[in-house]
């Protein structure tokens, strides 16, 4: 193509169009701005910090600081810091390009081309930041001095982007000493809200307490009713902390500092149960500390909450991306400098080192639980029922944390204490290889775990709702490994050699007694005190449950289930004994060892409650 049929150039961009868009959208919520402009004063301190660092320029004890000064009655909040500022020509290639970053353009400058910007400790990267304050302001005010000397300068804009710029300005010493800048925030009346003090230190403790920077508060409405005496003695106090625990080593933190940060980050007044911390250098480069809490019931631990950090700016609750979905039942803070987030910084674009970093999570929670199992056992064993379905879920959502911690998982066991599963299945190779019996219930199946407790088989309790998924999940895991609830069938451990063969007439009776859905079987048990064991196979009353679960209002299936006589048990020979001279007798009997054998698997229903009942009183009367 000819070269003038071509024509380039560049989009442009109305600034009447745009900054309504800014107003409106530039971020979700509102007092985000707040985290913004604090952030941009600790770039302006971390930035002088590092021109001295470099020989740059030349500050005998330099400590820098912000200041967020709040005027209820002048509808404004000022953010003042005491770091790099600007010239005149600084400020308005900076504040008068809309995503011009100064924060890339220091880092090429005195960095290099190719410099890492998470490893300078600056924040702010795609220049938008500063523009979140007009979504709450209808004027901002800009005063600055740079660190070089340079007269001070003063920027004012309106909401419809229109600025004036005054260079050397006189009254710059009211917000700053030698070098620095203030912001002032002229509030409009839909962001009166944080015109409140309350308000306005609930945003800064959510987004600014852990800054690097100290960040001091003043309400000059309060101060006012201050005498000057009063005010001198106050002691001054940041609002944040600048070294949070989760930047220090392990081996410095005792555990009543673990313990005081969790209370004051998290406000929860009971102890954590353990916890991790964790510390990559390369290459992922995050910090953090990952608590496990303590719960009161199977169902609190769903309120976890995960802290996200970027150079101590705090970003967002429970990131998906970064945090395996399993951990969000947990409580901590992760500080990651290298995330690539967006603007907003509340969504992350696509990155192999966040798969990362969700990894290396996993394999530290692990690794905690593995070294905790083998290091302490007992102290183990009391903290396992808190932590027992953070791991079984995580179990389920992670095939590879499941193969870290499979040799760590704890089962309790009815008789008391817990075990292992390999050490469970060392003790059933003689009487029930690769085969488990648990009980769910155990007052409800009390008899059947007594009767296996007899003959010397463990069965383990899984009551928790959970429990009915985990178990699948690791039988999946494994061809061979089989877990039958207690009242699924009747272990061959419980039988004996004694005769099979049913009395006379027994079948019969107790077919009146039993449903269509229920077979009859013989054998002799062991336990001769025991006539008949009611059992649902395994497999059938799995899916029955699954169905009842996922749909409260499914009619549930029609279970075929078994009804297997005690020949050996007396009770039985007097059943069949007696129906010859008195068949009302002998079916009174046997309908009640049905309705006994009934409620040992399950509850019974009204009818035949009801009924249940009336034969009992009718048998007491007679017998």
């Amino acid at each position: 193509m000819a070269d003038n049929k071509v024509k380039k150039g560049g989009i442009g961009i109305e600034l009447d169009h745009i900054f309504p868009i800014i107003k409106k959208w530039l971020y979700s919520e509102k007092e985000i701005f707040i985290r913004e402009i604090v952030s941009n004063s600790c770039d302006a301190v971390t930035k002088l910090k590092r021109l001295i660092s470099l020989g740059e320029t030349k500050i005998e004890g330099y400590e820098g600081r912000i200041n967020v000064r709040l005027d209820p009655n002048g509808n404004t909040i000022t953010v003042t810091d005491n770091g790099i500022g600007m010239t005149a020509d600084e400020l308005e290639k900076y504040l008068c390009q809309i995503a011009l970053s100064g924060a890339l353009d220091f880092i090429k400058k005195y960095e290099g081309e190719n410099s890492d910007p998470s490893a300078t400790g600056i924040i702010g990267h795609f220049g938008l930041g500063f523009y979140s304050a007009f979504m709450v302001s209808d004027r901002i005010e800009v005063i600055t001095r740079s660190f070089t000397g340079s007269e001070a300068v003063k920027w004012s804009c309106g909401e419809d982007g229109d600025y004036e710029l005054t260079k050397e300005y006189e009254d710059a010493g009211e917000y700053i000493e030698k070098c620095g800048t203030a912001v002032v925030m002229h509030i409009n009346d839909e962001g009166r809200e944080y015109l409140s003090e309350n308000r306005l230190k609930d945003i800064l403790d959510k987004y600014c307490a852990f800054m690097p920077v100290p960040i001091f508060f003043e309400n000059v409405g309060k101060e006012e009713d201050k005498s000057v005496e009063e005010q001198k003695s106050e002691p001054e106090k940041p609002l944040n902390d600048t070294t949070p625990l989760w930047l220090k080593n392990p081996s410095e933190c005792t555990d009543d500092e673990y313990k005081e940060f969790y209370r004051k980050v998290f406000k929860d007044y009971k102890e954590p149960l353990f916890w991790i911390h964790l510390k990559a250098d390369y290459p992922l480069n995050f910090k953090g500390i990952l608590y496990f809490p303590a719960i009161s019931s199977e169902f609190e631990n769903l309120e976890g909450q995960v802290k996200l950090y970027y150079n101590q700016v705090f970003v967002a609750d429970n990131i998906k991306e970064v945090i395996p979905e399993f951990l969000l039942l947990l409580k901590g803070v992760l500080d990651c400098p290298e995330l690539p987030l967006n603007v907003s910084r509340s969504y992350l674009q696509n990155s192999g080192y966040v798969s990362k970093i969700s990894a290396h999570i996993t394999k530290k929670v692990a690794d905690k639980l593995n070294s905790m199992f083998t290091g302490d056992r007992e102290e183990y064993e009391k903290k396992w029922r808190d932590v027992k379905t953070f791991v079984e879920y995580g179990c389920m959502r992670d095939k590879k944390f499941y193969d870290r911690v499979k040799d760590s998982i704890l089962f309790e066991k009815c008789s008391g204490g817990f075990t292992t599963l390999s050490e469970y299945l060392e003790g059933a190779k003689e009487t029930h290889e690769n085969k488990i019996y648990y009980a769910n219930d155990k007052t409800m199946q009390s008899k059947y775990v007594s009767l296996l407790d007899a003959e010397g088989i463990e069965t383990i309790l899984l009551d928790k709702i959970i429990d009915a998924q985990f178990i699948s999940s690791v039988e999946m895991n494994s061809e061979k490994l089989r877990f039958v609830r207690v009242d699924s069938e009747v272990a061959d451990a419980l039988k004996d050699d004694g005769s099979i063969d049913a009395p006379p007439h027994v079948e019969e009776v107790f077919k009146k007694f039993v449903g269509e859905k229920t077979k009859i079987e013989f054998t002799s048990f062991k336990d001769k005190t025991t006539p008949a064991i009611l059992s649902v196979s395994e497999d059938m009353r799995r899916l029955d449950d699954m169905m009842k679960l996922y749909s409260k209002d499914a009619p549930g299936l029609e279970i075929e289930a078994t009804l297997t006589v005690n020949t050996g048990s007396p009770l039985i020979a007097k059943i069949g004994d007696t129906y010859e001279t008195d068949p009302e007798k002998s079916e009174i009997l046997a309908k009640q060892v049905v309705s006994l054998c009934k409620l040992s698997q399950r509850r019974l229903t009204p009818e035949e409650l009801s009924s249940f009942l009336a034969d009992s009183y009718n048998v007491l009367e007679k017998y």
